[in-house]
């Protein structure tokens, strides 16, 4: 089986014959070269010709994506909400903290 997906920055794939999971970070079109990083946060690369004679397949970004990362803030990771609502006391009366 020969890969049939285009890479994509920022899209992940699974090289399935060599169990491998990476995430494209960047594609050299001087040279042909597709960079890649690891899941486990090495970087690699494969040219054109490997990349299409390769089992690779596209897949959903894996829930424990960011840990070749490090400490990342919730900025980093893409989302612009980090859920950390607090009411303001002073502006709710008495009666809402009674049942």
């Amino acid at each position: 089986m020969t890969t049939i997906t285009d890479p994509v920055i920022d899209s992940w794939y699974k090289d399935v014959e060599n169990n491998l999971t990476f995430k494209v970070v960047a594609m050299e079109d001087n040279d042909d070269t597709i960079e890649v990083q690891y899941l486990n946060g090495e970087i690699g690369e494969y040219d054109q010709d490997s990349w299409y004679n390769s089992t690779i397949d596209f897949i959903e970004a894996p829930e424990d994506w960011s840990a070749p990362y490090g400490q990342m803030s919730a900025d980093d990771l893409g989302y612009s909400d980090p859920d950390t609502h607090t009411p303001d006391l002073d502006d709710m009366p008495l009666r809402d903290y009674q049942d």
